[in-house]
C-alpha cells in the first residue's frame, strides 16, 4: 500500500492471483523490458559529444586559472593597501569597516559563509580563515574603487584597471555557472588577465616573455614539460600563432641549422634580415651541403625529382649570401654547410642568454619540413620549478648539437 492509499500491482505474472486479481484502486506500472532492450532515452555519449565536453572543460580550465591568479593578486593588493588603514582601529573587523554602509550586505554575507565553512570543516588552510578570502572578484573591485585615493599612488590609471576587470566579468560568470566559453571570450579573458596582473605588479620576470609570453598554464605546470612551451602539428600552425617576425624580430643572436632553413629564408625577407644584422644581431646559418649524398638520400625519401631539393637549398644559400654582401660587417653574418645526415632543424634565438627561445623540428622519413611537428622551447629563463638549475631542458641539448655541427662544418665563401 502506498502513502497515497493506492496499492501497487504485482510486478510479475507468477504472483499469486494473476492480473485478474489486481485491486480496482491499484496504479498500473510499466513492466521492465526484456534483457538487452533500452529503457528511456539513449544515455551514451558519442564522439562528438565527448569532443564538445572536452573543449568546454579545457577552455573553462584555462579561464579558471587566469581568474584564480587575478583574484589572488587583487586580494593581496587590497589587503596590503587597506589593512594598515583600518586594522589598527577595527582589528579583525577591518574588512567590514572598509566596506562601509554601501557594502554591508555583501560583507555580512561573506561573514556568514565564513562561519558555515568553519562549522562544516571547509577551511583547510588557516590563512583563508578571514573575511577577505570570502569576497568575490567584483567585491574586491568595489573595495578598490571605494578607496581609490589609497590605491592611486600605486597605479597610473584607474580606468585601465576597471576596463580589464570589466572584460573579465563575462568570463567569470560563464565559468562560475559552467556554461560554454567561446574561444574569442577566452582569448579576451587571457589578454585582460595578463594586462591586469602586469598592472598589479605581478607580471612575469621571465626574460624571454618579451618574445614568447608566459602562459598561465605554463606558469603553473611547466615543470611537467621541461622547457617545451608549445607543440604544433606543423609549421603552418606554428606561424599562425607565432609569426616569423615575433620569432626573429629584435634578436641579438640567431643560430640556425637544417637542410634549407625555409622557416627563416622564406618567411623573413632579405631586406628584413639586413636590418636585423645591421642592428647588431650576430647570425650563423648552417645549411646541408646541396652537393652532399645526404641531400640525394633526402630527395629519395620525399619522392622528389633528382636535384630538386639541392636546387632549393642552393637558392636559399645564394639568398643568404646576398644578404651578407649587403652588410657593412659581413663577419656578423656567417654561412656554413655540413655533410652529415640531417637529424633536425633548429632556430635558436638569443640562445646564449636567459631569454632564449628555440623552434625545433625533427626530420621524418616521408614528411616535408612544412608538415613535420614543431616544438617551441624556452631557454634559460623558462618557467619551471623554483630553484631549478636550468640545465636539464631540451634547449641546452639542441644548442650543444648546433655548436658541435658548426665546429665540424665549413664556411661558404
Amino acid at each position: 500500500m502506498s502513502s497515497g492509499g493506492r496499492e501497487l500491482p504485482p510486478g510479475d505474472e507468477g504472483h499469486e492471483g494473476g492480473s485478474a486479481d489486481v485491486p480496482a484502486g491499484a496504479v498500473s506500472l510499466a513492466r521492465p523490458m526484456e534483457t538487452g532492450s533500452q529503457i528511456g532515452p539513449e544515455l551514451d555519449w558519442g564522439t562528438d559529444a565527448w569532443r564538445e565536453v572536452r573543449t568546454r572543460a579545457q577552455r573553462a580550465g584555462r579561464a579558471y586559472i587566469w581568474l584564480n591568479l587575478v583574484e589572488q593578486r587583487l586580494r593581496a593588493v587590497v589587503a596590503a593597501v587597506l589593512r594598515p588603514v583600518y586594522e589598527p582601529v577595527h582589528a579583525d573587523d577591518w574588512v567590514v569597516a572598509a566596506a562601509g554602509p554601501a557594502g554591508q550586505e555583501w560583507v555580512q554575507r561573506a561573514v556568514a559563509v565564513r562561519e558555515v565553512s568553519r562549522r562544516k570543516g571547509y577551511l583547510l588552510d588557516p590563512a583563508d580563515d578571514n573575511v577577505l578570502s570570502f569576497l568575490t572578484l567584483p567585491q574586491l573591485r568595489e573595495l578598490m574603487v571605494q578607496h581609490w585615493p589609497c590605491f592611486e599612488p600605486y597605479f597610473d590609471d584607474r580606468r585601465d584597471v576597471e576596463l580589464a576587470l570589466d572584460e573579465l566579468e563575462v568570463t567569470r560568470n560563464v565559468v562560475s555557472r559552467n556554461r560554454a566559453l567561446s574561444e574569442t571570450v577566452l582569448a579576451q579573458a587571457e589578454r585582460a588577465s595578463a594586462k591586469l596582473l602586469d598592472i598589479l605588479g605581478a607580471g612575469t620576470d621571465t626574460p624571454s616573455a618579451r618574445r614568447l609570453p608566459v602562459d598561465a598554464v605554463e606558469d603553473l605546470v611547466g615543470d611537467r614539460y621541461a622547457d617545451v612551451v608549445a607543440v604544433h602539428a606543423d609549421r603552418v600552425r606554428l606561424l599562425r600563432q607565432f609569426p616569423a617576425e615575433d620569432i626573429f624580430g629584435g634578436a641579438r643572436r640567431l643560430d640556425a641549422i637544417g637542410i634549407g632553413l625555409n622557416l627563416l629564408v622564406q618567411n623573413f625577407s632579405g631586406r628584413r634580415l639586413v636590418r636585423l644584422a645591421e642592428s647588431g644581431c650576430r647570425v650563423r646559418l648552417l645549411f646541408l651541403n646541396p652537393a652532399s649524398s645526404a641531400v640525394k638520400r633526402r630527395e629519395r625519401e620525399l619522392g622528389l625529382k633528382k636535384g630538386e631539393l639541392s636546387r632549393s637549398v642552393e637558392m636559399n644559400i645564394l639568398h643568404s649570401r646576398r644578404v651578407r654582401a649587403a652588410l657593412r660587417d659581413p663577419g656578423a653574418f656567417e654561412i656554413q654547410v655540413f655533410d652529415e645526415t640531417p637529424r633536425f632543424t633548429a632556430y635558436l634565438v638569443d640562445g646564449d642568454g636567459a631569454d632564449g627561445i628555440a623552434v625545433v623540428q625533427s626530420y621524418l622519413r616521408r614528411t616535408r619540413g612544412m608538415e613535420a611537428p614543431v616544438l617551441v622551447l624556452r631557454g634559460g629563463g623558462r618557467v619551471v620549478k623554483p630553484g631549478d638549475p636550468g640545465d636539464g631542458g631540451l634547449f641546452t641539448t639542441y644548442r650543444e648539437e648546433f655548436e658541435l655541427a658548426w665546429a665540424d662544418s665549413r664556411p661558404v665563401s
